[in-house]
């Protein structure tokens, strides 16, 4: 497994009080936050166990999540359903360049 993917657990677990106060303001900005994070723990995991453009597909997928989690975030900001300043764990890990990298810089378990 990758070495990012208990980062990835951590962050979930770290917006979970944050997703719980949305779904009281907006039930559907919630469920699409909590999809779009549980795809980037999916797509991660899978994709460390695929190989060629399947692998480059799935980190890409997961990019685009990371990223989809982030917009949510920042929209209920924008809302006031959470303040701002809560969304670093999660912007570290839109940011991270890991998912576009391959091969040893991802961070791979190498006793597969």
């Amino acid at each position: 497994m990758l070495e990012i993917y208990p980062f990835i657990l951590e962050t979930i677990t770290l917006i979970r009080p944050l997703s719980k106060r949305i779904f009281l303001a907006d039930p559907n900005l919630a469920k699409q936050l909590q999809r779009a994070q549980s795809s980037i723990a999916l797509n991660v995991a899978e994709g460390s166990y695929s190989r060629g453009r399947n692998q480059a597909a799935r980190f890409h997928t997961a990019m685009g999540s990371a990223r989809e989690t982030l917009a949510c975030l920042e929209v209920a900001a924008a809302l006031g359903q959470v303040a701002p300043a809560r969304q670093q764990g999660v912007r570290a890990l839109a940011a991270s360049r890991s998912y576009t990298s391959h091969g040893d810089s991802l961070g791979t378990d190498t006793a597969r």
